[in-house]
């Protein structure tokens, strides 16, 4: 009997050490993987930007480009690339979150 009860512990730490094995391997991608997504929202952010910027050219150029137009839209577009810093510190914050759990 005693012997039965020796494997049986000697499994469950097996078990014990597969599991732990397991969670400290996903605990290493979880910055590979905060990276990447940090990097996709940050390629989104700055296509966004982006495209945003050659509508707001293509509107100016359209009605006529006068420089008033033209300086509202310096000021739209520092508007924007406000935003888009705001933005950017949102998802580096929301991604951090996700790394250390809390999210």
């Amino acid at each position: 009997m005693n012997e039965k009860h020796i494997e049986q512990v000697l499994e469950i730490e097996k078990q014990a050490q597969e599991v732990h094995e397991k969670a400290m391997k996903e605990a290493q991608q979880l910055p590979v993987q905060a990276e990447q997504d940090a990097q996709a929202l940050i390629a989104k952010a700055i296509a966004d930007a982006h495209e945003e910027a050659r509508e707001m050219l293509a509107k100016v150029k359209s009605d006529g480009a006068s420089s008033e137009a033209a300086t509202d839209g310096k000021a739209e577009n520092s508007k924007f690339e406000t935003s888009a810093k705001t933005n950017f510190d949102k998802a580096v914050a929301l991604v951090l979150e996700r790394v250390i759990g809390k999210a």
